[in-house]
């Protein structure tokens, strides 16, 4: 019977763990069934039938412990010249070290550091990384202790380190506690300058705010943040932003106590961006699927850009109700084990409607929004942002060579729904 290719084939183990599945049906089954299940089972494994029947018919399907240890299979003049390559190459891991052992041996063969017996070069070129792994374990500890200083990625920022990693819950009822990001209208290319988005996203209520910058220099990010703070109706609490250095370097960092004094710096875990879920969730709603991937370089489409956010900002957070989650109930299986979430969603409420239920929002603050929110008609606002968004597809295409060479999801005549 034909074996599988050995890509495909199974390890000992699940092989063990197969047959003890079998075994049950193979006992059960009278002599005529015990046929078809031995030519399946012998299918799926590859072991010979003769193989399959001392399994089956063995006490127990555990694997044994081995009687008697192997020997050592390379001598210790192969270990020795292993240990010396991988100090000269800084004692990287096996993965890395094993494919070039050979030709880094015969190099170094070259400077005299050893003689290098063909014997031990037949070894070093047929030696497994298991192997080399096992070789260099007992060296480990201290030979690490010799290697060049490195600056992984816990030291790539030396203005993170006492920003404490977080998320921010979304159990958060207090205004003020905001997730920011930074979205890029690079196009197809990031070559050269080109425009960003700065959002602001609040957790308790869901307010946002948008602002367009040229590029992501200090004192773009300068300005825009004094934007986004002034456009805010309520006090900014805690900043959240990701790992970017565009977010923390040695300007920001004194500029977030000029524009807050007493601002909790929080910050999300590399390579998590569920930590920064709400602002990401709105960088697709609220930003891509307004203006796409196109690329805006050009100071009037930042112009342009900013516009449409302001309006925006008055449409989406007096106007737009939102859901907010309201309770998370884990639900368990029958073995106990939390495998599904029950979610459930509040009654939607618009942002500023959230905001005013919190009781912190200040008179001034109270008043000016109430005349706003009465003085502005949704359905011409809503009509003011498809032109904002004709005026930014315009000049995106004055920009572009041609229509073929627009980057996939550029702007669109009209957004899609954005929560």
């Amino acid at each position: 019977m034909a074996v599988a290719d050995d890509d495909e084939q199974m390890t000992i183990d699940e092989r063990r763990k197969y047959l003890k599945r079998m075994r049950a049906r193979y006992q059960m089954a009278d002599r005529a069934g015990r046929g078809p299940l031995l030519s399946e089972m012998e299918a799926v494994t590859g072991l010979h039938r003769k193989s399959l029947l001392r399994l089956l018919h063995a006490p127990s399907l555990e694997r044994q412990p081995r009687q008697r240890q192997r020997g050592r299979r390379y001598s210790e003049e192969v270990e020795r010249v292993v240990v010396k390559v991988w100090a000269s190459l800084d004692f990287i891991c096996a993965e890395r070290l094993t494919p070039t052992l050979l030709a880094t041996a015969r190099h170094l063969e070259r400077f005299g550091v050893f003689t290098l017996a063909e014997a031990v070069a037949a070894q070093l070129a047929q030696i497994s990384e298991a192997s080399v792994t096992r070789l260099l374990a007992r060296h480990r500890t201290e030979r690490l202790r010799l290697r060049l200083p490195r600056s992984g990625p816990e030291r790539a920022n030396s203005v993170t380190k006492e920003v404490p990693m977080t998320r921010i819950p979304w159990q958060t009822t207090q205004p003020g506690h905001c997730e920011v990001d930074l979205v890029h209208h690079a196009g197809a290319t990031t070559a050269g300058e080109y425009a960003h988005t700065l959002q602001l996203v609040d957790v308790a209520t869901g307010w946002s705010e948008r602002v367009a910058l040229p590029n992501r220099g200090q004192a773009a990010m300068d300005g825009a943040f004094r934007t986004a703070l002034a456009r805010l109706p309520f006090a900014l609490v805690e900043l959240h932003p990701d790992n970017g250095r565009e977010f923390f370097n040695w300007h920001l960092k004194r500029l977030y106590p000029e524009l807050v004094p007493g601002l909790t710096l929080s910050r999300s875990r590399p390579y998590h961006k569920n930590d920064n879920r709400f602002v990401e969730q709105k960088n697709d709603s609220l930003v891509r699927q307004y203006v796409g991937y196109a690329r805006f370089d050009t100071p009037e489409q930042v112009a342009a850009l900013d516009a449409l956010y302001a309006d925006m900002s008055v449409y989406y957070n007096l106007f737009q109700p939102v859901l907010r989650l309201a309770e998370k109930t884990p639900l368990p299986d029958a073995q106990g084990r939390t495998t599904r979430i029950r979610r459930r969603w509040d009654t939607a409420q618009t942002p500023y409607q959230r905001l005013l239920a919190t009781g912190t929002l200040g008179a001034a603050h109270r008043e000016r929004l109430q005349t706003l929110y009465e003085q502005t008609n949704p359905l011409a606002l809503r009509q003011r942002i498809y032109d904002q968004l004709a005026v930014l597809r315009g000049l995106t295409e004055q920009t572009a060579p041609t229509e073929e060479a627009a980057p996939a999801g550029a702007a669109s005549s009209a957004p899609t729904t954005a929560a």
